[in-house]
């Protein structure tokens, strides 16, 4: 059967391997009678550089040999557009352009040169000698291109140019070096900035695909003729797969024997850690894509084992915390703590209406809507209602919500090593065995320990925000704060992954209660009381009983008074 193409970007190595391709040349035609320089926004691992790989040899003269073999069974194989194969491609990947800070503009025009030489030598026949021998000799690549597109103009040859991840040497610049080194890039007689400004006007057709629009704004005296059509409601599932594509896929494996499962049980696996985002600004109803690479690592496993993964997180999306870390620690200052509170606010409650900024200069990256906007732009936040400008974004998944709480994790570390902190083993006990109270009283101690100096990094951080953060990160359960039960929404429900840990059969529904360190014992008292009219309401929700069945299901009450834990309480303990 076909293999899947896991971290595979080489469009003709996936299609003459064989490999399962999720198909998406039927957006060729769409995006044909758009504007001419497009642009495309997406976040990490949605499969940009597989489809412009794909755009690449749809419309690369050269490949026309080779258009049966690689789009006959496809939708552009059955539905050509007049203009398959008729362009000299030239294609960028910028991410490939780094280097060191004292060496950004030699190794920049390095990987330049690298690729437009690679370009005369696959297009020779096209071009006269003379352009052959001065694009070969020339040591500049903006010369190197100068030379190609006026021959081009002259010999009346089409060009296409594809630029992949137009952003990232100039945004690795900008978190790495700050402000004053990124405007020299992409401001006056900045290297990039130059460069880009021979695109306009020698080029037919221009396809850039990035992660943010902060660089485009910076060049947009240099390159103003790009159509940005990020989040146009026809072009949402352009990348990444719709729940029906990968539908398709499980049904294709399940019928070469290679799934056994029921595909509706699988998706209700996926669909909580991969789906739920959205790109368009309007649409007629809220169209979804999964995150293509990660619903990749997820059937790798269990086509191989019958299981999915252990870890439903890629170890590869984990490096995502230290995006947001570097765009939380721009600089110090009350900004830094706007942003931080503002980070606390998504992780807690989920949500955050903000204003979209669609462009905005680095200069201006501090803005608390243009931070805001870069989180959404990172994949860390998703559309999820409202009109443009003013959106209401959501936490689109739980892989990206246990990003969240590993940050904050992380910040509290920062500021206060925590001597006492939930490990491994305690987490597996309390899923497995039913042993809950060490775990829930080493979060007791820890949070005890940081209140000291909590303010030292801004705002107020309660007790429950503590919690989610610390409970969300068990892998062997998953956490469902202020999950709506018996008419009634419960502070935190923990389900066992029994798809992953067959064997953990602990669930756990835990009301938490805050009154003031100087709160008389009838208050306390009264808190309690409401705690356990809660669990016990919560615990007879049907449809949480039909979830766990064979598990045992724990209702357990925590009071604080103050930064204090009392000694938690078990209500109910009943097997379902």
């Amino acid at each position: 059967m076909k293999l899947l193409p896991y971290g595979i970007s080489d469009f003709k190595r996936l299609r003459r391997d064989d490999m399962y391709y999720v198909d998406k040349t039927m957006y060729l035609p769409m995006l044909e009678v758009e504007n001419s320089y497009l642009l495309m926004i997406r976040p990490r691992r949605f499969g940009k550089s597989l489809f412009l790989s794909m755009v690449e040899a749809y419309y690369d003269i050269n490949s026309a040999d080779q258009f049966k073999i690689l789009f006959k069974d496809l939708f552009i194989g059955k539905n050509p557009t007049s203009l398959a194969n008729k362009y000299l491609v030239l294609r960028f990947d910028f991410s490939k352009a780094g280097g060191t800070i004292e060496n950004l503009e030699s190794q920049f025009n390095k990987y330049c040169c690298k690729e437009l030489d690679k370009f005369i030598l696959k297009y020779q026949s096209y071009y006269d000698d003379y352009t052959y021998e001065m694009v070969l000799k020339s040591e500049s690549a903006e010369d190197k291109l100068n030379t190609l597109t006026i021959s081009a103009s002259r010999l009346d040859l089409r060009l296409y140019l594809i630029i992949d991840e137009y952003d990232n040497f100039t945004n690795d610049v900008l978190a790495s070096h700050g402000h004053r080194v990124f405007e020299n890039l992409t401001h006056a007689d900045g290297f990039y900035r130059r460069f880009f400004k021979l695109f306009k006007g020698t080029f037919e057709r221009i396809l850039m695909f990035g992660i943010s629009p902060v660089t485009l704004d910076d060049l947009t005296s240099g390159y103003n003729i790009d159509w940005n059509i990020s989040n146009q409601p026809d072009f949402n599932s352009m990348l990444g797969f719709e729940e029906r594509e990968v539908r398709e896929m499980l049904a294709y494996y399940k019928a070469g024997g290679k799934v056994g499962a029921d595909v509706d049980a699988v998706i209700a696996d996926m669909r909580p850690w991969y789906d739920n985002y959205c790109f368009a600004l309007k649409s007629h109803g809220r169209e979804t894509v999964y995150n293509c690479d990660m619903a990749l690592y997820y059937l790798g496993p269990l086509l191989k084992t019958g299981h999915p993964p252990e870890d439903m997180i890629d170890k590869n999306i984990k490096t995502d915390i230290s995006k947001l870390q570097q765009l939380v620690s721009l600089d110090r200052g009350s900004r830094r703590d706007e942003r931080l509170s503002s980070i606390e606010q998504i992780a807690n409650e989920g949500y955050v209406d903000m204003r979209l900024q669609r462009s905005f200069p680095a200069m201006e990256l501090l803005d608390q809507d243009n931070f805001l906007s870069l989180v959404y732009y990172y994949g860390m936040l998703t559309i999820g209602g409202g009109e443009y400008p003013v959106c209401h974004m959501v936490v689109p998944n739980e892989c990206v919500r246990q990003q969240y709480w590993s940050f904050m994790i992380s910040m509290y570390e920062r500021v206060h090593p925590l001597a006492i902190k939930p490990v491994e083993k305690d987490y597996r006990a309390m899923v497995y065995q039913g042993l809950w109270l060490p775990v829930l009283e080493k979060i007791g101690q820890a949070f005890a320990e940081l209140s000291s100096v909590r303010d030292a990094i801004g705002g107020e951080h309660n007790v429950q925000g503590f919690f989610k953060a610390w409970l969300g990160v068990c892998d062997y359960s998953l956490l469902c704060p202020e999950l709506e039960l018996g008419y009634g929404y419960s502070d935190f429900v923990m389900i066992p992954l029994r798809h992953h840990f067959p064997k953990a059969e602990h669930c756990y529904i835990i009301e938490l209660k805050y009154v003031n360190a100087n709160a008389s014992d009838s208050e306390a008292t009264i808190k309690l009381a409401e705690a356990k009219d809660q669990i016990e309401k919560y615990a007879s929700d049907r449809r949480l009983l039909r979830a766990i069945e064979g598990c045992t299901l724990h209702g357990i009450s925590i009071l604080f008074r103050g930064h204090r834990m009392d000694q938690p309480q078990l209500i109910i303990e009943k097997k379902v």
